[in-house]
């Protein structure tokens, strides 16, 4: 395919689409992957939710099915201190559930953790020279950001505002994400954590792209060639797309997960901070409504979710994440290849 009207970002990182499979943990395996590259995309496996073991073996067999180029994604956040207070707060705002459930409320809370990229995760990095590395929530210290640039990585990272935007250009980045306030899973904010100033896709692209002189990306309800094309009309030189491949076979979303995709109202999306500890965009489901989908009460990241597990183990769809962004209606089921070339199709045809 050729005639897109901006080629920075595929010159930039060797593709032959300007569409990225978005880095979604625990939902993106490496057949999505797989899937996605072959089919001209850029195609990203994250890695916050994974060992270091399962890390390399998911690379390897990314690696063994082709040159492609491909994304690893990484979380930046810093480890949060102890709080034995806020932890035990928390838990006791959730005993009702644990009573009705009949979970076992003086058992050990279980560990919910995410891994922030640190040594070990960089000599992965070194090991396998992915063509491009991104991250969630800025940047990781400077010495590791070298060697990441040194393996020949493209470095990417996501922006929820434009003064996060520049911050980004201003560290190294070659190229910055975007990300719309309609845009499911974490939010990448990093320079605050004031939900209440966050931006729109439409509204946050054009100013980024005026802000800085890298390739933008746009990520955030987009689910269709028309907003591909809007995508380019507002300045972005490719898309990031996440929550339509949750509807492909390769991801590995729970049977909830994917009742709750197929059936959730367009309108049936929250931000909130109940699952990790840091805003998440999901669809609503009983413990967001009845505690509220941001509860002052919850653990820092990533400790909420401890804490949930055994609820979501009596009652999944009522207490788990159902990571989604505001353009499910969009979704449709196909393979993750065919979704790829469809939506370039369609949005090169729209493009005349």
């Amino acid at each position: 395919m050729s005639s897109w009207p901006d080629t920075r970002i595929l010159d930039l990182l060797g593709i032959e689409l300007p569409i990225i499979q978005a880095p979604m943990a625990g939902a993106t395996t490496a057949a999505m992957v797989i899937a996605a590259n072959q089919a001209g995309a850029l195609g990203s496996m994250p890695a916050a939710a994974l060992s270091v073991e399962q890390l390399r073996e998911a690379l390897t067999s990314i690696r063994q099915a082709g040159s492609q180029p491909l994304n690893v994604n990484f979380f930046c956040h810093q480890p949060p201190e102890a709080d034995a207070a806020r932890d035990r707060r928390w838990k006791e705002l959730l005993e009702p559930y644990y009573r009705e459930l009949g979970a076992d409320f003086d058992a050990p809370t279980p560990v919910s953790n995410r891994a922030p990229f640190n040594e070990a995760a960089c000599q992965v990095v070194e090991a396998f020279r992915p063509e491009v590395v991104s991250f969630h929530f800025g940047l990781p210290e400077k010495s590791l950001l070298d060697r990441v640039k040194a393996s020949g990585a493209k470095v990417l990272s996501s922006a929820t505002t434009v003064e996060e935007a520049i911050w980004l250009e201003q560290h190294g980045c070659d190229a910055i994400i975007a990300m719309g306030l309609e845009a499911g899973g974490h939010r990448g904010m990093f320079l605050s954590d004031d939900l209440n100033t966050q931006i729109g896709l439409f509204a946050l692209v054009p100013q980024i792209v005026d802000a800085v002189s890298v390739p933008v990306i746009a990520a955030g309800g987009i689910g269709d060639a028309r907003g591909i094309v809007a995508a380019f009309a507002l300045g972005a030189s490719a898309v990031q797309i996440g929550t339509a491949y949750l509807f492909t076979p390769e991801a590995t979303v729970s049977a909830s997960h994917r009742h709750a995709l197929r059936h959730a109202q367009a309108s049936e999306t929250a931000l909130t901070n109940l699952f990790t500890g840091r805003p998440a965009r999901g669809i609503v489901n009983r413990v967001m409504r009845e505690l509220g989908p941001i509860n002052p009460k919850a653990p820092a990241f990533p400790l909420a979710g401890g804490a949930l597990m055994p609820l979501k183990a009596k009652d999944e769809s009522g207490f788990s994440n159902l990571w989604s962004g505001q353009a499910l209606r969009l979704g449709r089921e196909t393979s993750a290849y065919e979704l790829t070339r469809s939506l370039a199709e369609q949005a090169l045809a729209k493009l005349g």
